[in-house]
Protein backbone atom coordinates (compact mmCIF):
# COMPACT_ATOMS: atom_id res chain seq x y z
CA UNK A 1 0.00 0.00 0.00
CA UNK A 2 1.10 3.64 -0.38
CA UNK A 3 1.89 6.07 2.50
CA UNK A 4 -1.18 7.78 3.50
CA UNK A 5 -0.50 11.08 4.47
CA UNK A 6 -3.24 12.20 7.50
CA UNK A 7 -4.68 14.87 6.90
CA UNK A 8 -5.10 17.65 9.94
CA UNK A 9 -8.45 19.76 10.03
CA UNK A 10 -9.21 22.47 12.37
CA UNK A 11 -12.62 22.45 12.24
CA UNK A 12 -14.28 25.89 13.44
CA UNK A 13 -17.73 25.83 14.85
CA UNK A 14 -19.80 28.62 14.81
CA UNK A 15 -22.51 29.55 17.26
CA UNK A 16 -25.79 28.62 15.55
CA UNK A 17 -27.35 31.87 16.01
CA UNK A 18 -26.54 35.51 16.42
CA UNK A 19 -25.83 36.57 19.81
CA UNK A 20 -28.83 38.04 21.68
CA UNK A 21 -28.18 42.01 22.03
CA UNK A 22 -28.29 43.74 24.98
CA UNK A 23 -27.88 47.42 27.03
CA UNK A 24 -27.35 48.84 30.58
CA UNK A 25 -29.45 50.45 33.74
CA UNK A 26 -27.00 52.20 35.87
CA UNK A 27 -28.22 51.44 39.60
CA UNK A 28 -25.57 53.17 41.42
CA UNK A 29 -22.17 55.03 41.29
CA UNK A 30 -19.41 54.57 43.51
CA UNK A 31 -15.81 56.16 43.21
CA UNK A 32 -12.84 53.86 42.07
CA UNK A 33 -9.09 54.53 42.48
CA UNK A 34 -7.76 56.36 39.41
CA UNK A 35 -4.79 54.63 40.59
CA UNK A 36 -5.35 51.56 39.58
CA UNK A 37 -5.12 49.54 36.20
CA UNK A 38 -7.52 47.42 36.76
CA UNK A 39 -6.80 43.58 35.61
CA UNK A 40 -8.88 41.65 37.92
CA UNK A 41 -11.89 42.50 39.91
CA UNK A 42 -14.44 40.50 42.49
CA UNK A 43 -16.76 41.22 45.22
CA UNK A 44 -16.74 39.15 48.54
CA UNK A 45 -17.76 39.28 52.11
CA UNK A 46 -18.69 43.04 51.57
CA UNK A 47 -16.00 44.28 49.62
CA UNK A 48 -14.44 44.63 46.45
CA UNK A 49 -11.34 42.35 45.88
CA UNK A 50 -8.94 44.44 43.11
CA UNK A 51 -5.84 43.55 41.11
CA UNK A 52 -3.94 46.43 39.51
CA UNK A 53 -1.37 45.70 37.01
CA UNK A 54 1.87 47.40 35.89
CA UNK A 55 5.63 47.14 36.29
CA UNK A 56 7.62 49.60 38.18
CA UNK A 57 11.30 47.58 36.81
CA UNK A 58 9.80 46.80 33.35
CA UNK A 59 12.30 44.86 31.18
CA UNK A 60 14.62 47.04 29.20
CA UNK A 61 13.32 49.51 26.59
CA UNK A 62 9.53 49.24 28.23
CA UNK A 63 7.81 52.18 29.76
CA UNK A 64 7.44 51.77 33.88
CA UNK A 65 4.23 52.31 34.06
CA UNK A 66 3.24 51.56 38.03
CA UNK A 67 3.51 48.59 40.29
CA UNK A 68 1.23 45.58 40.59
CA UNK A 69 -0.67 45.47 43.86
CA UNK A 70 -3.76 43.28 45.31
CA UNK A 71 -6.07 45.22 47.29
CA UNK A 72 -9.32 45.29 49.14
CA UNK A 73 -11.48 48.43 48.52
CA UNK A 74 -14.86 49.72 50.75
CA UNK A 75 -17.52 49.48 48.04
CA UNK A 76 -18.80 52.92 48.91
CA UNK A 77 -16.07 55.10 49.08
CA UNK A 78 -13.85 53.10 47.15
CA UNK A 79 -10.96 53.56 49.41
CA UNK A 80 -8.62 51.18 49.85
CA UNK A 81 -8.44 49.05 53.02
CA UNK A 82 -6.09 46.74 52.37
CA UNK A 83 -3.00 46.41 50.04
CA UNK A 84 0.00 44.29 49.14
CA UNK A 85 2.50 45.16 46.56
CA UNK A 86 3.45 42.80 43.73
CA UNK A 87 6.99 42.04 42.54
CA UNK A 88 7.85 45.13 40.68
CA UNK A 89 9.22 43.06 37.46
CA UNK A 90 5.89 41.37 37.55
CA UNK A 91 2.55 42.46 35.87
CA UNK A 92 -0.18 40.89 37.86
CA UNK A 93 -3.50 40.62 35.80
CA UNK A 94 -6.81 38.28 36.93
CA UNK A 95 -8.02 37.19 40.17
CA UNK A 96 -10.00 34.60 42.13
CA UNK A 97 -11.16 34.03 45.23
CA UNK A 98 -11.61 30.68 45.95
CA UNK A 99 -12.76 29.42 49.54
CA UNK A 100 -9.88 31.50 51.69
CA UNK A 101 -7.50 31.77 48.93
CA UNK A 102 -7.18 34.47 46.23
CA UNK A 103 -5.69 33.31 42.98
CA UNK A 104 -3.65 35.80 40.96
CA UNK A 105 -2.53 35.34 37.68
CA UNK A 106 0.30 37.34 35.53
CA UNK A 107 0.91 38.83 32.09
CA UNK A 108 3.92 37.14 30.63
CA UNK A 109 5.41 35.40 33.36
CA UNK A 110 4.04 32.18 33.56
CA UNK A 111 3.46 32.39 37.22
CA UNK A 112 0.63 32.46 39.70
CA UNK A 113 0.21 33.58 43.05
CA UNK A 114 -2.07 31.85 46.20
CA UNK A 115 -2.77 34.15 48.97
CA UNK A 116 -4.78 34.01 51.84
CA UNK A 117 -7.70 35.74 51.38
CA UNK A 118 -7.97 37.38 55.01
CA UNK A 119 -3.95 38.60 55.54
CA UNK A 120 -2.88 38.79 51.85
CA UNK A 121 0.12 36.94 53.53
CA UNK A 122 1.46 34.98 49.86
CA UNK A 123 0.82 31.17 50.44
CA UNK A 124 2.75 30.11 47.43
CA UNK A 125 3.63 30.14 43.53
CA UNK A 126 2.51 27.98 41.21
CA UNK A 127 3.75 27.40 37.45
CA UNK A 128 0.66 28.43 35.48
CA UNK A 129 2.31 27.79 31.96
CA UNK A 130 -1.32 27.33 30.60
CA UNK A 131 -1.46 29.15 26.82
CA UNK A 132 -0.08 32.64 25.36
CA UNK A 133 -0.39 34.65 28.44
CA UNK A 134 -2.35 35.47 31.82
CA UNK A 135 -5.19 37.94 31.46
CA UNK A 136 -8.72 36.87 32.81
CA UNK A 137 -10.37 34.36 35.97
CA UNK A 138 -12.94 33.19 37.64
CA UNK A 139 -14.38 30.47 39.35
CA UNK A 140 -17.82 28.48 39.36
CA UNK A 141 -17.65 27.14 42.01
CA UNK A 142 -16.11 23.81 41.10
CA UNK A 143 -13.47 24.81 38.79
CA UNK A 144 -11.52 28.15 37.49
CA UNK A 145 -11.88 29.75 34.14
CA UNK A 146 -8.79 31.65 32.36
CA UNK A 147 -8.38 33.49 29.52
CA UNK A 148 -4.66 34.05 27.67
CA UNK A 149 -5.39 37.08 25.16
CA UNK A 150 -6.85 34.43 22.41
CA UNK A 151 -10.49 33.25 22.13
CA UNK A 152 -9.52 30.33 24.42
CA UNK A 153 -10.73 29.88 28.25
CA UNK A 154 -8.92 27.23 29.74
CA UNK A 155 -10.05 25.00 32.98
CA UNK A 156 -7.98 25.04 35.79
CA UNK A 157 -8.22 22.65 38.52
CA UNK A 158 -9.37 24.72 42.19
CA UNK A 159 -6.83 22.80 43.84
CA UNK A 160 -3.59 22.33 41.45
CA UNK A 161 -4.46 25.23 39.01
CA UNK A 162 -3.40 22.32 36.69
CA UNK A 163 -5.24 22.55 32.99
CA UNK A 164 -8.05 19.99 32.68
CA UNK A 165 -9.62 21.15 29.40
CA UNK A 166 -10.67 24.89 27.76
CA UNK A 167 -13.51 26.02 25.20
CA UNK A 168 -13.05 28.32 22.23
CA UNK A 169 -15.20 31.70 22.16
CA UNK A 170 -17.13 32.39 18.73
CA UNK A 171 -20.22 34.44 17.76
CA UNK A 172 -22.43 33.14 14.93
CA UNK A 173 -19.19 34.94 12.81
CA UNK A 174 -16.30 34.68 13.82
CA UNK A 175 -13.85 33.38 16.71
CA UNK A 176 -13.44 36.65 19.14
CA UNK A 177 -9.95 36.96 20.07
CA UNK A 178 -8.73 38.94 23.57
CA UNK A 179 -11.28 37.64 26.16
CA UNK A 180 -10.42 39.80 29.07
CA UNK A 181 -11.23 39.88 32.75
CA UNK A 182 -14.13 37.27 33.47
CA UNK A 183 -16.84 36.24 36.12
CA UNK A 184 -19.28 33.91 36.51
CA UNK A 185 -22.79 34.86 37.13
CA UNK A 186 -25.49 32.21 37.06
CA UNK A 187 -24.16 29.45 35.16
CA UNK A 188 -22.69 31.50 32.17
CA UNK A 189 -19.34 33.99 31.61
CA UNK A 190 -19.27 37.44 31.29
CA UNK A 191 -16.12 38.91 29.80
CA UNK A 192 -14.88 42.10 28.88
CA UNK A 193 -12.90 42.28 25.55
CA UNK A 194 -10.09 43.74 25.34
CA UNK A 195 -10.19 47.54 23.91
CA UNK A 196 -13.72 47.00 23.31
CA UNK A 197 -17.38 48.55 24.79
CA UNK A 198 -18.73 44.91 24.59
CA UNK A 199 -19.55 42.41 27.43
CA UNK A 200 -20.34 39.11 26.17
CA UNK A 201 -22.17 36.71 27.93
CA UNK A 202 -20.88 33.23 27.06
CA UNK A 203 -21.92 29.27 27.48
CA UNK A 204 -19.52 27.79 29.77
CA UNK A 205 -19.91 24.30 28.36
CA UNK A 206 -19.35 25.13 24.70
CA UNK A 207 -17.47 28.54 24.04
CA UNK A 208 -20.40 29.96 22.32
CA UNK A 209 -21.46 33.53 22.40
CA UNK A 210 -25.27 34.31 23.73
CA UNK A 211 -25.38 37.61 24.56
CA UNK A 212 -23.34 41.01 23.68
CA UNK A 213 -23.93 43.86 26.36
CA UNK A 214 -22.87 47.21 24.80
CA UNK A 215 -21.53 49.78 27.35
CA UNK A 216 -20.55 52.56 24.92
CA UNK A 217 -22.30 55.05 26.61
CA UNK A 218 -21.84 54.01 30.13
CA UNK A 219 -18.78 56.54 30.64
CA UNK A 220 -18.11 58.75 27.99
CA UNK A 221 -14.80 59.82 26.96
CA UNK A 222 -15.35 63.56 27.15
CA UNK A 223 -16.83 62.97 30.48
CA UNK A 224 -13.79 60.77 31.85
CA UNK A 225 -10.49 61.06 33.89
CA UNK A 226 -7.51 62.03 31.90
CA UNK A 227 -5.62 58.83 32.76
CA UNK A 228 -8.62 56.67 32.47
CA UNK A 229 -8.20 53.66 30.01
CA UNK A 230 -10.46 51.05 28.63
CA UNK A 231 -13.96 49.27 30.00
CA UNK A 232 -12.67 46.67 32.34
CA UNK A 233 -13.52 44.72 35.62
CA UNK A 234 -16.93 43.01 36.55
CA UNK A 235 -17.78 41.83 39.82
CA UNK A 236 -20.98 40.20 41.08
CA UNK A 237 -22.23 39.94 44.50
CA UNK A 238 -24.01 36.82 44.86
CA UNK A 239 -25.55 37.14 47.89
CA UNK A 240 -27.81 40.38 46.32
CA UNK A 241 -27.43 39.69 42.32
CA UNK A 242 -25.70 42.99 41.90
CA UNK A 243 -23.40 43.84 38.96
CA UNK A 244 -20.19 46.33 39.02
CA UNK A 245 -17.89 46.74 36.22
CA UNK A 246 -15.15 49.38 36.30
CA UNK A 247 -12.52 50.45 34.25
CA UNK A 248 -8.49 50.80 34.09
CA UNK A 249 -7.99 53.93 36.37
CA UNK A 250 -11.56 54.45 35.86
CA UNK A 251 -12.61 57.45 38.16
CA UNK A 252 -16.11 55.45 38.76
CA UNK A 253 -17.68 52.25 39.19
CA UNK A 254 -20.82 51.07 38.09
CA UNK A 255 -23.49 49.05 39.79
CA UNK A 256 -25.40 48.03 36.40
CA UNK A 257 -28.34 46.01 35.30
CA UNK A 258 -28.24 44.28 31.92
CA UNK A 259 -31.58 44.96 29.90
CA UNK A 260 -33.01 43.77 26.75
CA UNK A 261 -32.21 46.27 23.73
CA UNK A 262 -35.42 48.48 22.75
CA UNK A 263 -37.60 47.48 25.88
Amino acid sequence: GKNSTPITTNIVLLAAKAPEELTYEVEKVFPHDTTCYTEGLEYQDGFLFESGGGRSKPPEGEPAEGQSSLRRTDLTTGKVLQKVMVDPTVFAEGISIVGNKIIQLTYTEKIGYVYDKQSFKLLNTFNNNVGEEGWGLCFDGKKLYMDDKTNRIWFLNKDTYQQTGFIDVYDDKKAIEAVNELEYIDGKLYANVYQSDDILVIDPKTGAVLQRIDLTNLYPKNQRNTSADVLNGIAYDAATKRIFITGKKWAKLFQVKFVKKGV
